[in-house]
């Protein structure tokens, strides 16, 4: 055998003895597994919240909606939307020039029918002082003097005849009187009603002035403002709910979410109960509020229950705004220092028994399966009792 041969033999000889040897320690030293990053999750330390959310809109808890009671063309306005206004400011005044008039009229009406009712009370009294008859008397004694005298040819018979004429128109006078005295009674009830009724009417004429200057009937703040300076305005009193509508005023400074519950979980939402809201204006940042109203009944719709439910909340810096979307997280559970898992990292066995999986480099699958107790859920995270400790990563499901 040449040189060249030995070498070339040692040289196989020394690949196939390297070649064992790597794949003996391939087979002690088995490739690790890995997982994606999106995969492992890490037990976080944390308050756990068992929840429901209630899905409304920021509504205030006082809401007024503006209407004229006049009718008429608005002259001035005083506040724009955003305005704070106080109960009793000045919102808007309608033209006033018409209803002055109707005023000034209404007036002068009334002041016609008072002296209509004076001047029927004077007839009154004069008729009645007619009906008594006070000369009837002295000309009844005077006809029979004149008769005595008469009789004894101690006065002509004239003068007879005229004491007896004058007697008998006292009497006629007397009889007149009482019979006009039912007469002016009915004028004096008549001048007295058509006094009452002109002052009914110039009441309604000073309403109706009144009324062209609204006033805000709430403090709040104005969250609209439907009409513009030249605008007509129709009346309430006429038109009722379809009366235009001027202003929306409300009370920001407490306002609510009105959200719907499933009734898997109305049973366990309390009066008072803490909650927290969150909107998308405000994404890192929570309000707090509370339940302060349950309905006692609920609405189905698509084969699904739910029950209203009002979460309050203080607003003092007007932060929140009317219409805003929000979601009303309500506090059934509050466990602090919790070890916390999300919920798809537990998985049971037939026998209901939990378990997770937890990355460890050191097994040959890169996993450990541990048994855990399982605490309070919100559906997405699950608070673990035992099993685990703060730090430990949990392998997701793919």
């Amino acid at each position: 055998m040449t040189k060249m041969n030995k070498r070339l033999g040692m040289l196989t000889l020394g690949a196939l003895v390297a070649g064992g040897g790597l794949y003996v320690w391939s087979g002690m030293n088995p490739a690790k597994a890995t997982f994606e990053p999106s995969r492992l999750a890490t037990v976080e330390q944390d308050t756990m919240v068992r929840s429901v959310v209630a899905t409304g809109k920021v509504e205030p808890i006082s809401k007024v909606e503006i209407k004229s009671k006049a009718n008429g063309i608005i002259e001035r306005l005083h506040f724009d939307v955003g305005d704070v206004v106080k109960a009793g400011d000045i919102l808007v005044e309608l033209d006033k020039e018409n209803l002055l008039a109707q005023v000034r009229e209404a007036s002068a009406n009334v002041q016609a029918a008072d002296a209509a009712l004076l001047a029927a009370k004077a007839q009154l009294e004069k008729n009645k002082f007619e009906a008594e008859g006070p000369d009837v008397e002295y000309a009844k004694r005077a006809a029979k003097r004149a008769e005595d005298l008469a009789a004894q040819k101690l006065v002509a018979q004239s003068e007879f005849d005229t004491a007896q004429s004058a007697y008998e128109l006292a009497m006629n006078r007397q009889k007149v009187a009482k019979g006009q005295l039912v007469v002016a009674q009915a004028k004096v009830s008549e001048a007295a009603a058509q006094v009452a009724q002109a002052r009914a009417n110039l009441e309604r004429s000073e309403e109706q002035l009144r009324n062209a200057t609204i006033r805000a009937p709430i403090a709040g703040m104005v969250l609209t403002r439907d009409i513009e300076i030249g605008s007509p305005v129709s009346s309430i009193l006429n038109l009722g709910a379809n009366a235009t509508l001027v202003m929306t005023l409300g009370d920001i400074k407490e306002v609510f979410v009105r959200g719907k519950v499933d009734e898997a979980d109305i049973g366990q939402v309390r009066y008072e109960q803490h909650a927290r809201i969150s909107v998308e204006t405000f994404k890192d940042k929570k309000f707090d509020g509370r339940v302060t109203l349950i309905s006692p009944m609920g609405a189905e719709k698509d084969n699904v229950t739910t029950f209203e439910v009002k979460v309050s909340i203080d607003n003092p810096g007007n932060e929140l705004k009317a219409n805003m979307t929000a979601n009303a997280e309500i506090i059934l559970e509050e466990r602090p220092n919790s070890l916390i898992v999300p919920e798809a990292a537990i998985s049971y066995d037939a026998e209901r028994k939990a378990s997770v999986d937890l990355f460890d480099p050191n097994e040959p699958t890169g996993r450990r399966k541990v048994q855990v107790k399982v605490g309070i859920s919100n559906g997405t995270r699950a608070q673990l009792l035992e099993g685990v400790k703060k730090g430990d990563r949990v392998i997701l499901p793919a």
